[in-house]
């Protein structure tokens, strides 16, 4: 991972009232301090921190600190932003060293199509979007890659499936699961269209046998007279005969 140069300069005053002055003047007021360093405060250039936290690295970025002809490899950390406008509004440096461990989050990033979870109209369930690592400053990766391309309905990928780069490991208990292959989901509309479905085809049943009822007792009325009939031309030509 590389790092980033950040000019910096000493907060000579604090309060509300003096960050207001350094925001107004385009610069975001903060503190460094770490490895037996006393809080300082200290001052940067807006946009160059923005910059600096949104390369690769995002806020695991290792910077640079220059302050007074001193450089301080720092890392940003409690970052304050505005409630409303979201932008950084104070900053932690936090000094670290290159061959030290140190715990940092990072982002898990899922990559390949779930082809036999989306042809089953189910559902890709990202459960956890970042990882808490240990490692040095400089293994830090960028992301944690997690391929979905094999997952089916069903199937759950867990930290302790996760391919860590080397030299980075996790507490993090390795049953958690990571991404979930979920069954199609069901609404309530779903439900109320297939309730609905189900009331159609029990009346269309019900009717198709009412009609055959109709049908059978219209066929034996239909017989009833035909048979009477023809015991009357039996009887008639029996007393011809006899005749």
């Amino acid at each position: 991972m590389a790092e980033i140069a950040l000019a910096a300069e000493v907060g000579r005053t604090t309060g509300s009232r003096a960050a207001g002055r350094l925001r107004a003047a385009g610069k975001i007021p903060g503190v460094i301090y770490g490895h037996g360093t006393s809080p300082t405060p200290v001052a940067v250039d807006g946009r160059a921190l923005r910059n600096a936290l949104t390369t690769e690295a995002g806020l695991n970025a290792l910077l640079e600190l220059q302050l007074d002809g001193t450089n301080h490899l720092t890392m940003a950390r409690e970052i304050q932003r505005d409630p409303v406008r979201h932008s950084v509004v104070h900053v932690d440096f936090v000094i670290v060293r290159r061959d030290e461990v140190i715990s940092a989050d990072v982002t898990i990033t899922l990559v390949g199509d779930a082809t036999q979870v989306h042809r089953e109209d189910g559902v890709v369930d990202q459960s956890m979007f970042t990882l808490a690592v240990r490692t040095t400053p400089l293994n830090i990766p960028p992301s944690i890659e997690v391929d979905v391309t094999e997952l089916a309905i069903g199937d759950t990928i867990r930290v302790a499936d996760l391919k860590l780069p080397q030299g980075v490991t996790t507490e993090v208990d390795p049953e958690e699961a990571v991404v979930i292959g979920q069954p199609p989901q069901v609404t309530a509309a779903d439900l109320i269209s297939e309730a609905e479905a189900e009331a159609v085809e029990a009346f269309e049943a019900a009717a198709a046998e009412a009609a055959e009822g109709e049908e059978g007792a219209a066929a034996e009325g239909e017989a009833a007279p035909a048979e009477a009939g023809g015991g009357e031309s039996g009887g008639e030509s029996a007393e011809s005969s006899e005749g």
